[in-house]
This record gives C-alpha cells, structure tokens and sequence, in this order.
C-alpha cells in the first residue's frame, strides 16, 4: 500500500476516534481493565471462538436478545475472551459488542472481552481470476476500517485485531494471499497504535494454520513472513488434528501394542496422540520463530473436533467424529494450554449450520459445544449438572443434555478408531531412496503402484524419488489407498471434484525420458461417470499448472463399468502443453460433472519408455 494511502487512512481514523472523547464515554469505559497483556495466556481468561448464527445464512444475523443468552451462557461456562471473524460483511460484531456493553452496564462483575477478527482475501477472490499477489482493496479496507472503529468504540472490550483468518495458508485457494499483503495491515494498525489512534495495549496478530507460520513447509519460510512475526504483537496459530484424522494420519489409529486394550482406552490412547499432534505443530511455530532469533508470544487462535460426521471423518471413513473424543481432545489441550499459559481459542462455542448449509451431517456443522437444538453436548454435562445454566436459555428454551442424559446411548455412538494395521493409505512411501528429485528418471518402468512391478524384481524399475500425497483437492472428494494397492476416489457432493497423487516436494518428478512412452492403469467403478485422467506439471500457485488428460465419458472409448479394464495411454495423446521436467502430480483425476458419492477404483499405476 502506498505511503499516501497510509496518511488518509490515518487522518480518517484520526477524526474517527475525536468522535470518541473520554469525556463522552461511559464510566466503565474511561477504565478500560485488564490489557491484552494481562488476559492472553492467563488460564483465568479462558477463550472460545463465536459465531451466534442460528439459520443456515449469515445473513440471518443474531438479534440482541439472541447475543445477549449467547453470552450469558459462555459467562456461566466460565469464559472471558470471544474471538470473532468479520467486521464490515455482517453486523454480528458491532451488535455483540454493543451487548457485552449493555452486559457489563446491568452487571459490573460481567467480564467479556474480544478478540476481533477482520476478513482479508485476495484480489478475485472466489473466482477462477484470482490474484493471490494482491489483496482485494474493497473489502480488506472495509474490514480494517470497521475494526478501527470498533476499536476506538469499545477499548474496554476489544484487546485484539486478528488480521485475516487463514489467508495466508495456500490450500485456501479461493482466497489466500501472500505475507506481504498481511503484514501491509498489520503495520498500518502497529501506526495508528504508535500514533495514539488506537490503544497501546491494542495487541495486533493474524490468525492462521500452523504451516503459515513457518511450522511446516519451507515454502512458507519467506522474508515477508519473517517481517510479519516480527511486526505482530503475538501470533495466532490454528492447529487440527481433527482434520488430519483423515488427511495426514500418521498419527491416527490404535497401535498394535494398543489393541488387547479395553475400547475405551483404545479411544484414550489415540486422543492423547491427537493433542500431542497439535502440540507439536504448536511447537514447530515456536521452533522456526526462535530460529530466526525473534522472541514472540504463540497463543492457539483456533484448534476443535467436531462431534459428528456423515462423511470422511465419520464411521466409513476416519470414525473420529462423537460426543466422546471431542470430550477428551477439549480436556486435553485445555489441560496443556492452561498449564504452559497459552491462550486456546477452542473453536467453537454453538453449532453454526450455514458451514454447510446443504449437508447437514458436514462436520463443519458440529464443533460446537451447544448444538442447534439447545443441546449441551458430552463434555458440558457436569457443568448443567452443577447448575451453571439454570435460569438461562438458547433461543427463549433451557438447555438440555444431548442424548437426553442417557450415557450408555452416547456411548453407542462412539466410534473405536481403526487399527493402525488396517487403516487405508493416504501416502505413497514407496520411493527409491537412491534418486534425487529433479534430475531426469532414466529407468525404463517408473512404478506408482503395482501388484507386481518392483525395483528389487527389475533394475528396470524405479519407484517414485519422493513420496506421494493422495489429495482430494477442497474436500469435493475422498481419494485413499487399501492395503492391498488400490486407490478408491469417492465423489462429494460439489458440482465439481478432484483428487490427485502429488509429489510431495517443492520440485516435481522429471519423466522428461517418458515423452514418447505410455501411462497405464487399470481402471473400474460407476458406469456414466464422466471425468478427466492424466497427470499434471507445473505448479497451481506458480500459474505454471497444466493438466495433461485423457476423457472418460460416455461418447468416447474411454468408459467405466464394473469389470477391471487396463489402458494404456501415450504420453503424447495425453499431452496438452506439459513440461515434462517437472510433474507434480503422477496421476490425477477431475470432473465439473456432479456426481454424489461415485466410486472409481484404479491399482498398477505405473509409466513406460
């Protein structure tokens, strides 16, 4: 952003806060309390993540009377700091904080601050034109400006500015941007702090996966990120393991030693993994920011389970998702966080259904402690036992138990994990140890996977020089691998879909020597399916992606059925502008077909000379 652009923001938000005399402010707000300092890692000040959307739509925004139950329930829970996500789309945070106000003038022992988020994406956002490199001015401005104002509006209750939720991590990419547009906004909100604009004790951060703050990829590891630590008052990472139950399962799944256990401490074992998971992704941020030689507080911005799932998590896929496990990994990481004094914005509060508004057993509709339904789920049973929420209400209805009460009927519902020894595979890690990714494969039979074809049977055969990722790209499907060699793509409900194995290296694999050579497959599933196959070069983010296909559809030769059927198809047929120096993607599948939860099968996936 322009010196300029700075300057008038800065004289605006100037006239702005002379709105705002002292003089002209509440008693309670000339003392504007803790600071941010005191409450961030304090285990006096739990956190939560909020949202208040009831209806399957932002645009149905909580009334006051609604914010009002909302936050009578989390004071009774103990909570006293709220993160929020948006400032100038929806009206939900000016009207919460205006609430918490009210709260505060009825009650002067009501405590609730917040840690208000503003909204960042990228220019296009949402489109197939976007531009990760620029941010989208309108918007990021809109949402900078309201938190400004909010700020100035409210210094007793606001103690933070998250800029940007997850917009930094590229697998968001409809949306993300690059450090330098976060870091741009931060330093911008760092003036008008120095300025006297807004309070010293305003602290500023941005909130994002473990991986865009340096704890995973080396991609990640830029100098605009390295400016950004260190410009932020703190940072705000998101960690989830829930997630990784079924995408990055090293972690996931009973142990051999595991399995004369009772099942319950089956669940045990596997949950403990699952916080230390996390912890250690907490951990690698703190790691890389050392190495810099920066000294920053680390505070979790977002880390949750979700209690239910129809879908990948659920009892035909990870079976991560119940009452029970989200229990555990609640009490787990509350435990470490409350003793190392890191602050962990639990996400979240209430079940929101606009998530997913056309799924309902989506997972993202469930990370809530309270459902829709007034429910308080597993791990606030006691807490209704012990009267915490007599005489408060959700929606005008007093909170019950979920389950009615009944333990033993939750207890139904809770899903043993798989045994590590049977779980699918979502990594290829057959690779030749010997072969340096980049230089050109010169081995006449490169193997992705085959029943039958390895390099310890034919020195003519090499497998691939990294491992292999099995990616089903936005969620829009589930891609895995049995024991047994065969990969399965099941399709989502989107009206498109992909998956892919991809190279899991910043330099794709050079099958330059497979020009005129052949990639075969054997290939069966849902007759009518209608979808793209090949292999990809180049990278997304770099805008040097091509996918290089053959179509199966029904007016082609290319069609599925029942029945295994072997193609073998030319490299040069599937062709489509590839540089062959740098294959990312070994295989990959795409459609802009809709079609609900399809099933392909592939094995013997393997290239020739």
């Amino acid at each position: 952003m322009a010196r300029s652009k700075f300057i008038i923001l800065a004289v605006l938000v100037s006239f702005l806060a002379s709105c705002y005399q002292s003089s002209q402010l509440p008693i309670e707000v000339q003392t504007l309390g803790p600071s941010a300092a005191e409450i961030f890692g304090n285990p006096d000040y739990p956190a939560f993540s909020y949202g208040g959307y009831r209806g399957k739509s932002r645009e149905q925004t909580p009334t006051r009377a609604e914010l009002a139950e909302d936050m009578k329930i989390l004071s009774a829970m103990g909570i006293r700091i709220l993160r929020t996500y948006n400032t100038s789309q929806y009206p939900q945070a000016a009207r919460l904080l205006s609430v918490i106000r009210e709260l505060k003038r009825a009650d002067p022992d009501f405590e609730m601050y917040v840690m208000l988020g503003a909204w960042i994406e990228a220019e296009n956002a949402w489109t197939g034109g976007v531009n990760h490199k620029k941010g989208n001015t309108e918007n990021n401005t809109a949402e900078i400006d309201a938190a400004v104002g909010l700020a100035i509006e409210y210094p007793d209750i606001v103690k933070a500015i998250a800029v940007g939720n997850e917009a930094m991590v590229q697998w968001a990419a409809q949306y993300f941007v690059y450090p330098e547009i976060i870091l741009k906004w931060v330093n911008y909100l760092q003036m008008l702090k120095h300025s006297k604009v807004l309070s010293a004790d305003l602290w500023i951060t941005s909130s994002d996966n473990y991986e865009s703050w340096g704890g995973g990829a080396e991609h990640y590891h830029t100098a605009d990120l390295k400016a950004l630590i260190g410009a932020v008052d703190f940072v705000s990472v998101h960690t989830y393991p829930f997630h990784d139950s079924y995408y990055n399962q090293a972690y996931w799944g009973v142990l051999e030693s595991e399995e004369e256990l009772s099942d319950s401490a089956m669940i045990e074992a596997t949950m403990l993994r699952a916080s230390q998971y996390a912890i250690q992704q907490y951990e690698n941020v703190v790691s890389y920011i050392s190495s810099l030689g920066l000294e920053k507080a680390v505070h979790i911005g977002e880390t949750g389970w979700s209690s239910l799932s129809g879908g990948v998590y659920g009892e035909k896929g990870s079976r991560a998702a119940d009452e029970y496990k989200e229990k555990l990994y609640y009490q787990y990481v509350r435990d470490w966080s409350d003793t190392n004094g890191i602050s962990c914005f639990y996400f979240e509060a209430f079940d929101e259904q606009w998530k997913a508004r056309e799924d309902p057993l989506n997972s993202e509709n469930h990370f809530g402690l309270i459902t829709i339904h007034n429910e308080v789920k597993y791990i606030l049973w006691d807490m209704l036992d012990q009267g915490r929420f007599d005489g408060l209400t959700r929606n005008g209805i007093a909170l019950i138990k979920s389950y009615g009460g009944d333990e033993k009927a939750l207890m139904k519902d809770v899903l043993r994990p798989p045994l590590k020894r049977e779980m699918s595979v979502r990594r290829i890690t057959n690779v030749n140890n010997e072969a340096v990714i980049g230089q050109a494969v010169l081995e006449a039979n490169y193997v992705v996977i085959h029943e039958s074809m390895a390099p310890s049977m034919d020195t003519s055969v090499t497998y691939p020089s990294s491992s292999l990722k099995l990616n089903p790209w936005e969620g829009t499907s589930s891609i895995e691998m049995s024991p047994q060699g065969i990969i399965k793509v099941v399709t989502g409900r989107s009206d498109w879909w992909g998956s892919a194995l991809e190279i899991e290296n910043d330099t794709g694999e050079n099958l330059s020597a497979f020009a005129s050579g052949y990639l075969h497959f054997d290939i069966r599933g849902d007759a009518g399916l209608e979808f793209n196959i090949g292999f990809q070069t180049g990278k997304y983010l770099a805008g040097t992606q091509v996918n290089n296909f053959v179509a199966f559809a029904t007016n082609t030769d290319n069609v599925l059925n029942e029945q295994w059927v072997s193609y073998s198809f030319p490299i040069m047929e599937l062709n489509r502008g590839a540089d062959l120096t740098d294959v990312s993607s070994v295989l990959y599948l795409w459609s802009d077909t809709r079609a609900e939860h399809k099933q392909i099968n592939i094995r013997n996936v393997y290239y020739s000379r």
